[in-house]
């Protein structure tokens, strides 16, 4: 007998059309527990990793998040790829609940939305051929490759993402960096998935390497029609591929707009405090650049602050600062920063941009 869940979402996923939200966020939180003991364990507090993100990511579409590390960045990852269950908030795709799904629409979503790990070295495993690593998906989902044709299909994945068809037979240790990155392609590509989300796939990379795993992104992206969700520390590779950034800073999203927008006139303190840490390549541009040096460390996710979670590293904190959350809206720079006090700076040259 079919299970009911399957048969109400059999139609749970329906295609949006153009310039409509593929994937949205609201409210996303992850709260960690933090116990004590060890016979009797009991929660004494909670890790705020992810409180309060709002995103969308439409068809086609590269969505850039940056911030410094421990932010919270690859928790929505995780969370966005089902490996992690949300505290609260919603992860809408195609206008349905990611958290309400179950039987196929939950195997549907997972087979959509794929990922690109971080770690080039520990994400694939040692035992598997390339072979292997790239076509386990299709023993979950085999109406994607028929059985009969999956070598061939595998042979020209690898060729895609720009390595020899012929090392199917080979083992993750046999290849360098930047060939197991394009391993990990290979292998999120193998169920032709809607969304891919980037965890930070550039930053074990070489400098080189980093453009060439960079560039074939955008002619996957150009060929296929992909949304990415591009994670990442480096500021100028963000800026590269992403048509908009969102800027974390302890669990939350602090500035959202085009590239334009964050690169050229940053609002939120946070945010030009970031941009003012890029490097000049150029020398006659170096001393152009506002050097905004922030004071304190990073507060404890365990423990945030009241109100705006950057006022004890902010110039402008006032009382205001430590009693109201500013929310993520417009205030009159053409793009939403959570600051009460948001204004536009320009921090690096216009030359550089």
């Amino acid at each position: 007998m079919s299970d009911p869940a399957d048969i109400a979402a059999a139609n749970v996923l329906p295609e949006p059309s153009a310039g409509e939200p593929l994937l949205e966020v609201r409210g996303l939180q992850k709260y960690f527990p933090l116990t004590q003991g060890i016979v009797f364990r009991k929660t004494v507090g909670h890790v705020h990793a992810v409180d309060g993100v709002d995103l969308t990511l439409r068809r086609g579409e590269t969505v850039g998040m940056v911030g410094e590390s421990g932010c919270g960045k690859s928790t929505v990852a995780k969370l966005l790829v089902a490996l992690e269950k949300p505290t609260g908030g919603t992860i809408l795709y195609k206008g349905a609940d990611v958290a309400k799904m179950g039987g196929r629409a939950l195997k549907q979503y997972r087979r959509e939305v794929q990922i690109i790990f971080q770690d080039p070295y520990g994400s694939l495993n040692p035992r598997m051929t390339v072979g292997d690593i790239v076509a386990e998906g299709w023993s979950v989902h085999a109406d994607v490759a028929p059985r009969k044709g999956r070598l061939q299909r595998t042979q020209e994945l690898l060729d895609r993402v720009g390595l020899n068809p012929d090392y199917v037979n080979r083992y993750p240790h046999q290849f360098s960096g930047g060939q197991r990155q394009r391993i990990g392609i290979a292998r999120a590509l193998a169920l032709r998935p809607e969304v891919i989300v980037c965890d930070e796939p550039v930053s074990a990379l070489d400098v080189s390497v980093q453009a060439q795993v960079v560039n074939l992104l955008e002619d996957l992206q150009d060929e296929l029609g992909m949304s990415y969700l591009f994670i990442a520390h480096d500021l100028s590779v963000v800026r590269h591929l992403s048509d908009r950034i969102a800027v974390m800073y302890l669990g939350s999203v602090v500035e959202e707009g085009t590239e334009e927008q964050v690169y050229g006139s940053p609002s939120h303190p946070y945010t030009q405090a970031l941009l003012s840490s890029v490097p000049l390549h150029e020398p006659a541009l170096r001393g152009q650049k506002d050097r905004i040096l922030l004071q304190g460390d990073v507060p404890s996710p365990a423990d945030p602050p009241s109100g705006c979670r950057f006022r004890t590293r902010c110039w402008k904190a006032q009382e205001i600062c430590a009693v109201e959350p500013p929310a993520l809206v417009d205030r009159g720079q053409g793009h939403p920063a959570a600051c009460h006090f948001a204004e536009a700076r320009q921090v690096v040259p216009t030359e550089v941009l």
